[in-house]
């Protein structure tokens, strides 16, 4: 029995059964759905794109994996360089691993470890204070437990209540004078401050200005506390930035999603020198361990590789940009009752509800429509595909309107 996501299994609705995908679409066997969501945000190429099938392809003929305990290969050497290419500033030091939930845990424990490598005196005789993260309300990172920790959605994460209080995260809004605030009291203690940059996925689609992100990095630089960037729901174009470290440069960007195009699980936790530097030591308790069995999975690299020249060679950049002018040409001044907001940002647009018995029964009713829909609590958003045509994108809108209007 396949135990589904975010599912009570003994009332959940029989899923729709995937027989073919190709470009935007999902085909069951009576309905063909263009999928609004992009697989949880990630097919940026959409289905069966033939250069990334073939990179995935061409590899597996070689050899589709070899760990990297004492072993590397050309595709995880060409993909870290890439990687420091793209990356803005000194953000070059690429750790490896096959989620985006484990690749923030990887991105917290650099954190912790950064200050414990730094400070080992203080931590052998019991006078380590860093042991705090900040992080914002409604954040998501993951559900592995430190993400779920750094978490703050008790939709996903009440499970945490079984040991009471969170001790060692701080959450707040993102506003600058709760930011100032949390610095001024805690700085002493924090070893990061960690952000969904710009767009709160999960937590609700949540969009905010690039300020509050200047003025933390401002913060971490007078407080000497690392930020890291949680890119990988906004990472490769989403915030209609390619990446929102272009605009503000953390010490530590975690990538997902995106990053292999969909194509296979990998994520990749990428470090600027200061924190590198902190562990590249002669002691061997300021290495680094931690080993994720696939990381650096060698299929994962060769279609990463391949869907960066896409990226580039395409100029996605600009299908977003379209994407989002046709957004807010559609829905710019959409207001009927029971809507709390419409929110558009790069290849996002959320619209939020009052009451989430609001959404009930809008999958069916897009279903039968032709778009595959997946809205969550009070949220009914789109994340298509880049690739996404003009009367594909109308029809996803078209769809959403109609459900309130109808």
């Amino acid at each position: 029995m396949i135990w589904y996501p975010y599912e009570q299994m003994k009332t959940m609705k029989e899923p729709y059964e995937i027989i073919d995908a190709n470009g935007v679409y999902l085909y069951t066997k009576d309905q063909k759905l263009i999928d609004s969501v992009s697989s949880w945000w990630c097919m940026i190429h959409g289905y069966k794109h033939p250069v990334l099938t073939q990179a995935i392809k061409k590899q597996a003929d070689q050899f589709s994996h070899v760990m990297l305990g004492g072993l590397t290969h050309q595709p995880v050497e060409k993909l870290s360089k890439k990687l420091a290419e793209i990356l803005p500033g000194d953000l070059d030091y690429c750790f490896f691993s096959d989620s985006g939930s484990v690749a923030v845990e990887v991105a917290l424990k650099m954190a912790l470890q950064y200050y414990m490598n730094l400070e080992k005196e203080a931590v052998k005789e019991g006078n380590f204070k860093r042991t705090k993260i900040l992080a914002l309300t409604h954040a998501y990172h993951g559900d592995t437990f430190k993400t779920m920790e750094a978490g703050d959605d008790d939709d996903y994460h009440f499970v945490l209540e079984a040991y009471g209080d969170k001790e060692d995260v701080i959450h707040i809004p993102t506003e600058i004078n709760a930011l100032e605030d949390a610095f001024h009291k805690y700085h002493e203690e924090l070893n990061c401050f960690i952000v969904e940059s710009l767009l709160q996925g999960a937590g609700g689609m949540r969009m905010y200005d690039i300020s509050f992100l200047k003025k933390a990095r401002e913060l971490c630089d007078k407080y000497g506390v690392l930020l890291i960037f949680d890119e990988v729901a906004t990472g490769f174009g989403r915030t209609g930035n390619r990446f929102v470290a272009d605009l503000v440069q953390p010490d530590i960007i975690v990538l997902g999603k995106a990053l292999v195009g969909g194509y296979i699980g990998h994520a990749a936790t990428v470090s600027n020198k200061k924190v590198f530097d902190a562990f590249y030591d002669d002691d061997p308790q300021k290495a680094l361990m931690h080993g994720p069995t696939f990381m650096g999975n060698a299929l994962a690299c060769s279609v990463a590789l391949a869907s960066f020249e896409l990226f580039e060679s395409e100029d996605y950049m600009s299908k977003i940009k379209r994407i989002e002018e046709i957004s807010h040409r559609e829905l710019d001044g959409f207001m009927v009752s029971g809507i709390r907001e419409v929110r558009i940002m790069g290849g996002c647009v959320c619209i939020e509800v009052e009451d989430a018995k609001m959404l009930e029964g809008y999958q069916k009713f897009a279903y039968d429509r032709g778009v595959f829909a997946r809205p969550f609590l009070k949220y009914l958003y789109s994340m298509v595909p880049y690739i996404i045509e003009e009367k594909q994108l109308v029809q996803i809108f078209d769809t959403m309107k109609e459900w309130f209007v109808h």
